[in-house]
């Protein structure tokens, strides 16, 4: 949630957005629970540092938050049926979800005993997502999030034991399984309400064995989540929210969804380029013409930007044509920005004046000088990355900078 490890050097850690909201407003408690809040929102199945089972594909918290918000169920949740049949869902679509909530209304007209012999069919399973929930939900109740509350009767549904390890000398560990409840805290319903309305659980999470992508790359668009009405929640500053609204736009449309964003990854881009204190940018375009020109003004050296959003992997660049806009120009290199690409495209730039830059490389990278409040943002990292890497994809330099910058070691 806080942020992710360099692959190549673990004891680098850089913050996400969130985890960089979060220290930020530590001390703020209000602030603090609308951003841990986001946080949990961001939490998928399969995680890149969760033991859960690949079968498990959905977001948690979202459902769980969903749930109670749900007035078929009271807007709460008893511990037993969260531990019993809401994390036992692996999957979750409109259809699958009001089955479980019959699901748990029917559960809950059980007697204690009933209860009690269902728990038992398989004691172990049940009672790690006992221990897990008792331990999440005291998490979020000490954080606002959520309050919790104890049955005056019937509280003990069963008692259940931990499996023994092979070389344990001790005995089993007991955990009881108590009929407590849960509801989401005043402060923050509205927004979660949000949220929700904004960021399905039907969503499908991102897929860290997706074969069109690098698993580093699905795990920052993971860590790399932030909702645009938590801004306005925590009252960041316009300029501020305007600002960090770049490296997200430049992530979502380079992704192309409709095939209607292709204009708007120019502008964006345009945008991006922008943030360098020593270069100009003019937006170009159309038949015949490279996309964006660009001016290194340092060195009064000219290179080319085109952008290749695309819903699907860029299947192949033409380095011919890619060449003649930028000799229309009076380039020195290309630089080609997309969210990803099939291995030709990366053949078909071997040897030649063109780089690639993936869009989440790129967004990454603005994020983290915007945040920081680097004002002055020097085009010569990016100059010296690509001239000394010509006919490559430079964004695992780039990346690598980034954490060079602004990472922090352990």
């Amino acid at each position: 949630m806080f942020g992710y490890k360099d692959d190549e050097n673990e004891k680098r850690f850089i913050f996400s957005p969130l985890g960089n909201l979060f220290l930020k407003h530590f001390e703020n408690e209000e602030k603090r629970t609308k951003i841990f809040t986001s946080m949990l929102w961001a939490i998928q199945f399969p995680h890149p540092h969760s033991s859960t089972p690949w079968s498990f594909n959905l977001f948690p918290f979202r459902l769980i938050f969903t749930l109670l918000s749900d007035e078929r169920l009271g807007c709460k949740l008893y511990s037993p049926e969260i531990a019993y049949w809401v994390m036992q869902q692996k999957t979750i679509d409109e259809k699958s979800y009001n089955e479980l909530v019959r699901q748990i209304l029917d559960f809950r007209k059980l007697t204690t005993k009933e209860k009690e012999i269902l728990f038992s069919t398989d004691k172990h399973l049940y009672v790690n997502a006992s221990y897990e929930w008792n331990y999440i939900s005291t998490l979020l109740e000490q954080l606002n999030i959520i309050n919790r509350f104890d049955m005056k009767s019937n509280d003990v549904i069963c008692r259940l034991t931990h499996p023994n390890r092979e070389t344990s000398k001790s005995g089993p560990t007991i955990r009881t399984v108590r009929n407590n409840y849960c509801e989401i805290a005043e402060g923050n319903k509205n927004f979660i309400t949000k949220l929700i309305e904004k960021y399905s659980c039907f969503e499908q999470p991102l897929q860290l064995d997706d074969p069109h992508r690098m698993k580093l790359e699905v795990v920052k668009e993971i860590y790399n989540f932030y909702p645009s009405i938590l801004m306005e929640q925590i009252g960041e500053s316009d300029e501020l929210s305007s600002l960090l609204e770049l490296p997200k736009l430049i992530e979502t449309y380079s992704n192309n969804p409709d095939n209607d964003t292709a204009y708007l990854f120019e502008e964006v881009l345009v945008e991006g380029f922008d943030m360098f204190y020593n270069a100009e940018t003019k937006r170009i375009g159309g038949a015949g013409h490279t996309d964006i020109e660009c001016l290194y003004l340092t060195k009064k050296k000219k290179f080319a930007v085109e952008s290749k959003s695309t819903a699907n992997k860029l299947s192949g660049i033409n380095i011919g044509r890619l060449r003649e806009h930028r000799e229309e120009i009076g380039g020195e290199y290309t630089i080609v920005i997309t969210p990803r690409y099939v291995p030709a495209a990366k053949r078909d730039i071997k040897g030649s004046s063109n780089v690639i830059i993936l869009a989440s490389t790129f967004a990454e990278y603005l994020y983290n000088h915007i945040f920081h409040e680097v004002r002055e943002v020097d085009y010569a990292d990016f100059d010296n990355i690509i001239i000394n890497h010509l006919g490559e994809d430079v964004s695992k330099y780039i990346s690598n900078m980034t954490m060079e910058k602004f990472a922090v070691s352990g």
